[in-house]
């Protein structure tokens, strides 16, 4: 199961439609900008989407532009209240620390299954305001590629979890080792997964409107979005 740019909109009853959904799927993934708040803005309380997030047992998410924030404390209030794993690979401290792991490897009735995560550069060296910022951001691209090459040989399904925009997954795609992209951020509406060379490509458009429900059988992936 898969969902992206919520945007602030997965109320109690849309989180209820998921929950209904939630037990004929092994995996749930986010990819990003679930929350309402903007990518300068910092929440007053915690952000109703993560308890939902929580009730609806989701497996990991990869932050989106408004999940970011240069400042490190308004970072952390963006996420209070998350108990999913959040994966991202391109984002750094300037002093190379990494706030999350780039990867999650998951074992699922036998299929081991690997993720590599990363999201939309916002602040990167080149920028005049890398100055006041306390995060970089590698290139999305070559660090997804990167993950995935090293997660490869490990795995039977692997994954990225993206919040990139449609064009550069299907950059991504033509290039990089991954059986399957999960992406967000463009609002692309791909009412069934999209093939680009040997990998399949789903985005489920924006606001809580579709859920993608997908099916990984012998290198095919079926399914597509239902509406919410």
């Amino acid at each position: 199961m898969h969902t992206n740019d919520l945007h602030g909109t997965l109320t109690p009853e849309r989180a209820e439609r998921l929950a209904a959904r939630r037990p004929g799927v092994d995996l749930y993934f986010d990819s990003g900008d679930s929350i309402l708040t903007g990518n300068l803005g910092v929440p007053l309380r915690p952000e109703p989407v993560w308890p939902l997030l929580a009730q609806l047992d989701c497996t990991a998410s990869v932050p989106g532009n408004r999940e970011s924030h240069p400042v490190a404390a308004a970072l952390r209030a963006k996420l209070a209240g998350t108990t999913h794993p959040i994966l991202c690979g391109n984002m750094r401290l300037k002093d190379g620390e990494r706030p999350f792991p780039g990867t999650l490897t998951l074992e699922v009735n036998g299929l081991r299954i690997g993720l590599a995560a990363a999201m939309i550069e916002m602040v990167t060296p080149r920028m005049k305001t890398q100055l006041a910022s306390a995060y970089l951001w590698d290139p999305a691209l070559p660090c997804l590629r990167e993950l995935g090459e090293e997660l490869r040989p490990k795995v039977d399904l692997l994954i990225a979890l993206t919040h990139i925009g449609y064009r550069r997954d299907v950059e991504l795609a033509k290039e990089g080792p991954f059986d399957v992209i999960l992406g967000g951020h463009s609002h692309t509406i791909l009412t069934e997964p999209e093939r680009v060379g040997k990998t399949w490509i789903c985005q489920g458009g924006s606001h809580g409107r579709f859920v993608g429900i997908y099916r990984w059988e012998d290198g095919e992936l079926t399914g597509g979005l239902e509406p919410l």
